[in-house]
C-alpha cells in the first residue's frame, strides 16, 4: 500500500485483504512514532507459537492503553466517504473514544512520512512533544539547529496550538502528525511559558525541514569505560552497537545510554541486545491472543561488564533491550523509572486510502513481566548523577584501575 515502509513485514489479513504492519509505536519522537518490523523479523528474528498466559484484546493490564475495534473503525471510516466526508476523521473520533491512547489515524502523507523517519530523518520543526498528566502538550526535548533551536524553544514550553488546532487533550501521536509536513512549509505554534511575571503567551511560525540525527555515538571515559548512546532504534543502529562493542578495548566496561530513547525498530533493538547476549530469548509479544517470541542472535559478548542507563524517557523497544537485559543478570540498570510503553500496535489501511494503528497487545520480558503502564525499576535508582554511579558499579564488576 501507499506510504507503507518497503522493507516491512506485511501479513495478510484475510478477513479484509488489508496490509499490515506491526508495530511498537513510539510517539514522543519528532520522527512520528518510529517502531516498524523489518522483513528480518520473518526469517528468525521472531518466533511463533501459541500459549498461555497471554492478555487479549480488550483486557490489557491494569494501567495499559485500551483497544479500539477495528472493524468499527474501519465501518466508521467508509461510511464517511460513502457520505462524502473524511474518513480519516472519522475513523480518529472511533480511536479517540475508545481509550487507545497509542492509536492514530495518518493520512497517506503522513505514512509516507512516518516510514522516512525509520532511516533517522524526517520533516518537521525539531521538537519531541509529551503529554503530561492534565492532557496538556509539553516540549520534552528541542533538537540542536533544527528550527524550533533557531525560535528559541525550550524544554517545558507548553505547546497549546498548531496552525490554529488546540492541541491539549490530543494524543502525542496526533500532535507529531500536525508538526509533520512537507519542507519548506510554515507552521504556526502557539506556545506557554513560565516566567517570573506568570504565563507567557508565544505565537511562532516555523518552515519544516528535512532533519536528521545520529542514532549511536561512542564515547571514552577515563578508566576502561566506553559509552554507547543510543538515541533510537531506527534502521542500522544495530548492528553499530554491535561494532562499537567489538571495537571497545578489551577488559573495558560498557555504559548503554538508552535514556531518552522513545524506541523504533523492534528488529534494531533486537541486534542491539544481541550484542551482549548468546542467543536466547529477549522478549515475547501477543497480537490478538497469539504469542511470538524475540531471541537475540548468538555469538555476543557475554563477559563484558555491563550498566544500562535509563529515566523517564526510556520507552517501548528500547524498554525491550533493557527488560532483556536486566532478566537475563546481564546488565546492571542504573537511573531512574522508564516510561511504561509496552504495547503493540498493527497498522491497517482504510478505504479512503488513510492508515490506522491500533492497540492489538503487550510486549514482555524474557522474565515474563508486562512493561505497559508500569516500566521498568533500574536495579540502582539514580536521578541526578546516573552516570558517576554507572562507572562506581562498573568498578565494582572490575573495570578500572
Amino acid at each position: 500500500m501507499p506510504g507503507l515502509p518497503a522493507l516491512c513485514l506485511r501479513p495478510r489479513d484475510k478477513r479484509r485483504g488489508a496490509a499490515l504492519t506491526l508495530v511498537f509505536v513510539t510517539a514522543v519522537t519528532a520522527a512520528a512514532g518510529l517502531g516498524c518490523w523489518d522483513r528480518a523479523d520473518a526469517t528468525g528474528a521472531t518466533g511463533a507459537s501459541a500459549g498461555a498466559g497471554l492478555t487479549p484484546p480488550g483486557s490489557l493490564p491494569d494501567g495499559a492503553s485500551g483497544t479500539a475495534d477495528r472493524e468499527a473503525v474501519a465501518r466508521a471510516a467508509a461510511e464517511a466517504v460513502a457520505e462524502g466526508k473524511s474518513g480519516k476523521k472519522a475513523a480518529q473520533d472511533v480511536v479517540s473514544r475508545s481509550g487507545d491512547r497509542w492509536g492514530v489515524v495518518y493520512d497517506q502523507g503522513e505514512y509516507a512520512a512516518f516510514a522516512e523517519g525509520l532511516d533517522g530523518r524526517w520533516t518537521g520543526v525539531g521538537l519531541w512533544p509529551e503529554r503530561r498528566g492534565d492532557g496538556s502538550i509539553a516540549v520534552a526535548k528541542v533538537q540542536p539547529d533544527s528550527p524550533a533551536a533557531r525560535a528559541g524553544l525550550r524544554a517545558g514550553d507548553r505547546l497549546t496550538g498548531v496552525d490554529g488546532r488546540t492541541v491539549t487533550g490530543l494524543a502525542v501521536t496526533e500532535v507529531v502528525a500536525l508538526l509533520r509536513g512537507e519542507a519548506g512549509t510554515p507552521v504556526v505554534l502557539r506556545l506557554s511559558r513560565d516566567g517570573a511575571g506568570g504565563a507567557e503567551e508565544l505565537t511562532e511560525t516555523l518552515r519544516r525541514e528535512q532533519l536528521h540525527t545520529d542514532p549511536v555515538t561512542v564515547r571514552e571515559l577515563p578508566g576502561g569505560i566506553t559509552v554507547i548512546k543510543v538515541a533510537s532504534f531506527t534502521r542500522g543502529s544495530g548492528e553499530r552497537v554491535r561494532s562499537a562493542v567489538r571495537a571497545a578495548p578489551p577488559g573495558a566496561g560498557v555504559m548503554l545510554d538508552l535514556r531518552g530513547n522513545p524506541g523504533g525498530l523492534v528488529t534494531e533493538a533486537v541486534a542491539a541486545a544481541s550484542a551482549f547476549l548468546d542467543g536466547g530469548l529477549v522478549g515475547t509479544y501477543d497480537v490478538r491472543g497469539t504469542e511470538r517470541a524475540l531471541y537475540a542472535a548468538r555469538g555476543g559478548d557475554t563477559a563484558r561488564p555491563l550498566v544500562t542507563l535509563v529515566d523517564g524517557g526510556t520507552m517501548s523497544a528500547a524498554e525491550l533491550v533493557t527488560g532483556a537485559l536486566q532478566d537475563r543478570g546481564r546488565a546492571v540498570a542504573v537511573g531512574t523509572r522508564t516510561f511504561g510503553k509496552g504495547s503493540v500496535q498493527m497498522p491497517t489501511e482504510l478505504p479512503d486510502g488513510s492508515v490506522a494503528e491500533l492497540t492489538v497487545g503487550t510486549y514482555r520480558t524474557p522474565a515474563g513481566r508486562v512493561l505497559d503502564g508500569s516500566g521498568i525499576t533500574p536495579d540502582l535508582a539514580a536521578a541526578d548523577g546516573a552516570e558517576e554511579r554507572a562507572r562506581t558499579v562498573l568498578g565494582g564488576l572490575g573495570v578500572g584501575p
